[in-house]
């Protein structure tokens, strides 16, 4: 990609404050845990690949998380399992994930920005959502990635586990393909139960 042709991200909403972006990733899976990333990135951070992570193809994705890792001021990783969701629900359980990611950081944000339009207050730091926030601003962005990558490495390990469920390709996604799956095998120790794991005849086709 060059450059020149790339959109630059602003790097945060108020730069000076060591401001942490969050975002999620595989909330509307069928299987694995809930992963978030909070990224507190340098003000003056840029690179022409840094977007969305759902709009970069996986090898940039990949390409861009050690870089992210490298230079950030401070990143962190935090983790819902499947039997958590199910006991408290996917929203709360991706909040969760959130606040474990924040928890992670050293040093403490004094700000934290937060993709989508739902969030419970973390330890009295002033917070803001904003819808598509990971295509609006480079440290959620930034998150993103982490999130996606670390989400997806993750699935990749149990799919040698379970390789029955293609999770290596289709990382626990309602693909037709996984949802084949667990009719014919069942669903296993990684399987969200509250959530609807085999298409009704009313479904729409996936």
């Amino acid at each position: 990609m060059k450059p020149s042709t790339a959109v630059s991200l602003p790097t945060c909403f108020i730069t000076g404050r060591n401001e942490a972006g969050t975002d999620e990733a595989g909330r509307g899976c069928l299987a694995g845990p809930v992963f978030a990333a909070a990224v507190i990135l340098p003000d003056d951070f840029h690179h022409p690949l840094l977007n969305d992570s759902k709009q970069m193809t996986e090898r940039n994705r990949d390409m861009l998380r050690p870089v992210i890792e490298a230079e950030a001021v401070a990143w962190g990783v935090g983790i819902v399992t499947a039997a958590e969701i199910d006991s408290i629900n996917i929203l709360r359980a991706s909040i969760l994930a959130m606040h474990r990611a924040l928890d992670a950081l050293s040093p403490v944000p004094g700000a934290v920005l937060v993709d989508g339009n739902r969030f419970f207050p973390w330890n009295g730091v002033e917070h803001r959502t904003v819808i598509k926030g990971d295509s609006k601003y480079g440290n959620i962005a930034a998150a993103s990635v982490l999130a996606k990558t670390h989400r997806d490495e993750f699935m990749r390990k149990i799919a040698e586990e379970y390789p029955q469920y293609n999770w290596a390709v289709n990382k626990g996604y309602p693909t037709r393909d996984h949802r084949q799956a667990i009719a014919e095998h069942g669903p296993s120790p990684y399987h969200r139960l509250t959530f609807r794991l085999l298409k009704s005849r009313f479904d729409n086709k996936c």
